[in-house]
């Protein structure tokens, strides 16, 4: 027994010292093997699929390979420990010029505008978009007016971008047309024009376009021709207009009917009393909210003053003389390219029966409210503002 023993004690020893010696020997021949062999892809990995449900391993390896990390760290530049510290310190960009918000980025990343251009899924960004197109039309509509909205958006060239706003939140069905496969849809219930065009038409959204038409979805536009209509802009100098409306169709403005003998007009005659001064509302300086047509630079102003609760925008026009100067030369009629006020009651027909009353009567009366809310807030405005600067407001009747 004391032969055994002893020859299990002189063996121990041995034996920890060809353990310690067998693992340094693996470690070592782990690490050539490690760097002599490519990364392991692990999408390449056959792993069961409940394994891992959630994880987009493609995702994980492009975004998380060394490699890439460290390319991505140093930009493709060798840069010194002194100049990956002074990128990292963010407190050191402070560009005032900036948008608000965005003082903390260098300038040459910041992209203070977009649009509505549709890009694909695939391939290189600068090959997306084969052309821009130049101008921007919207309606706000129902799926009831779609051979309507139809004869409309083919009066539009391909130098338009095509924008619908669905009140009654129908949006696939339209797709019936060719063309709205390319449009932009944008959908909420019971909505009107202007609380989409507050919402979606901000003006670096719609930079990019030198033209923006704002339209109601009852137009009729047989007599209607869009690049026809920009040439006559451009060359009157308008910067705010609207097609002439057929006279013997509907009730409007004396200002807003087509004219037979002339390309453009931008003053009228209207009933005695009605224009305290020729170059003002009605009588100029005026169009109406149904079918108004923007220049870049107007419609920046013009979005400015549009009320976020006063949907209805009942009041705007008499007011869009306040963007353009001078106003009765710059805001105008187009009398060649002319529509049809169809007075179809869709969006009034959106409202809810209160009180024994027709939907479209509830409308109706908001309508006026909102017009004359929106007159005391300006006229408030202006005083507030004429009040701060130390002019006396109180005894003149001009606004």
């Amino acid at each position: 027994m004391g032969i055994i023993t002893r020859s299990s004690a002189s063996r121990k020893p041995s034996e920890i010292m060809r353990f310690f010696v067998t693992t340094f020997i693996g470690i070592v021949f782990g690490f050539f093997i490690g760097v002599s062999v490519p990364t392991l892809s692990i999408t390449k990995l056959n792993l069961p699929s409940g394994l891992l449900p959630s994880i987009d391993l493609s995702y994980i390896e492009d975004r998380y390979t060394g490699r890439q990390a460290w390319s991505f760290m140093n930009n493709g530049n060798k840069r010194s420990s002194s100049q990956v510290k002074a990128l990292n310190d963010t407190s050191k960009i402070w560009v005032p010029s900036n948008p608000r918000g965005a003082e903390r980025l260098p300038p040459g990343i910041v992209e203070a505008e977009s649009d509505f251009y549709l890009r694909r899924l695939w391939g290189k960004p600068s090959e997306d978009l084969t052309s821009k197109p130049k101008y921007l039309v919207t309606f706000t509509v129902g799926y009831e007016q779609k051979k309507n909205i139809d004869a409309a958006v083919k009066k539009f060239s391909g130098n338009f971008s095509v924008l619908l706003f669905h009140y009654d939140g129908r949006t696939t069905e339209w797709d019936e047309f060719e063309w709205s496969k390319r449009a932009i849809h944008v959908s909420a219930r019971k909505q009107t024009k202007w609380w989409y065009a507050k919402r979606f038409l901000h003006p670096d959204i719609v930079a990019p376009y030198d033209y923006i038409f704002i339209w109601d979805e009852d137009l009729g536009v047989e007599h209607f021709d869009a690049e026809e209509y920009i040439k006559l802009v451009r060359k009157h100098g308008l910067e705010i207009s609207q097609p002439g409306l057929e006279p013997n169709k509907g009730l409007t403005w004396q200002m807003t009917k087509r004219r037979g003998d002339r390309e453009v007009h931008k003053v009228t005659m209207e009933k005695p009393g009605w224009c305290s001064d020729p170059h003002l509302p009605p009588c100029a300086a005026f169009v109406e909210i149904m079918a108004p047509v923007f220049s870049r630079d107007a419609w920046r102003c013009v979005w400015h003053m549009i009320q976020n609760d006063l949907v209805h925008g009942w009041g705007l026009d008499f007011a869009l003389r306040r963007c353009v100067e001078p106003a009765h030369e710059k805001i105008g009629v187009v009398d060649s390219q002319w529509i049809v006020h169809q007075g179809l009651p869709s969006l009034g027909n959106q409202g809810e029966t209160q009180t024994g009353k027709a939907p479209w009567q509830g409308v109706r009366e908001r309508c006026r409210k909102e017009w004359t809310m929106f007159q005391t807030r300006l006229a408030s405005a202006e005083d507030a503002y004429y009040k701060s600067i130390g002019i006396d407001t109180s005894n003149s009747t001009a606004h």
